[in-house]
């Protein structure tokens, strides 16, 4: 006797649709604040399958947010927020890959959204450096990052997406993504960012226009004093690495992009550069 070990698997048999009352509803606020020459957690908030653990780490203070339900499915919500405080180092990062498993159906009702706002008092550092983001076979998925900054500090964000668990044979996955970024200063918006792939037709990623073989990405933007100055450095350093990637300066941005047909190297690169950046490791659950 075989059972389908979960909803995503292409050979899996219909077990009846989930009701929509029954959907996770996750929720997480935190707020850090700087004590003498360290960053501790303030007050934390945690409802649903979410919940916040910290490791001792020599630089700043990491907090790792935890699923404790494995993984993300259609109509599942999720509700994040965090704080730095005046002159305090905040690293997020996750347990490990997110998986967004398939949707019942593409209708609005069974899309999983992601909702994550970062406040950065002044003179604060905050570095979002979650891990991947992995889309499943029939999968829909609303993401929705919102900054807002003050003067003086400084903010990295990371986000990878994987199309499809290759090993599985995932190749062609047709999926509903959108991935929709906001970050302001002192109320001013100064960055905008938006993806939106719905692949209706098998091989679209295949296309020169839609990705060339692409599938897995990587979008890192670092906002600092330093930004524009790091430029060639980090393009000098990205010569190096074998997968695609491009990398832009201005207006106090700095803006890196990376795809890869294989996603173990785009990680590999991404780890390499999170070092050369920060000048020490990736968070320790990367490991």
């Amino acid at each position: 006797m075989s059972a389908p070990i979960c909803l995503s698997d292409t050979q899996a048999q219909p077990v009846g649709n989930v009701p929509h009352h029954a959907r996770a509803r996750g929720e997480l606020k935190a707020e850090f604040a700087a004590i003498g020459l360290h960053t501790r957690i303030g007050r934390v908030y945690e409802a649903g399958g979410l919940r916040l653990r910290y490791p001792k780490t020599q630089i700043g203070c990491e907090a790792v947010i935890i699923n404790t339900g494995g993984g993300i499915i259609g109509g599942d919500q999720s509700h994040m927020s965090f704080e730095a405080g005046p002159r305090s180092h905040v690293i997020l990062t996750t347990q490990a890959a997110e998986k967004v498993y398939r949707a019942q159906s593409q209708d609005k009702i069974d899309q999983a959204q992601i909702n994550v706002d970062l406040i950065l008092r002044a003179d604060s550092c905050l570095e979002w450096l979650p891990q991947e983001t992995i889309l499943f076979q029939g999968s829909s998925l609303k993401r929705n990052l919102n900054v807002h900054m003050e003067a003086l500090s400084s903010l990295t964000l990371l986000e990878t997406t994987l199309f499809g668990r290759l090993a599985m044979g995932e190749t062609d996955v047709q999926c509903d993504f959108r991935d929709r970024w906001r970050i302001y200063r002192q109320g001013a918006l100064i960055f905008a960012d938006d993806i939106r792939l719905q692949t209706k037709d098998s091989h679209i990623l295949d296309r020169k226009a839609a990705g060339s073989g692409t599938r897995a990405m990587a979008t890192l933007l670092y906002i600092a004093q330093d930004s524009e100055q790091r430029c060639e450095a980090v393009r000098t350093h990205l010569h190096l690495q074998t997968c695609l990637w491009g990398v832009s300066a201005w207006n106090g941005f700095l803006l890196i992009r990376l795809v890869s047909a294989q996603p173990d190297l785009l990680r590999r690169s991404i780890v390499d550069l999170l070092r050369h950046m920060r000048g020490c490791e990736a968070p320790r659950v990367w490991n």
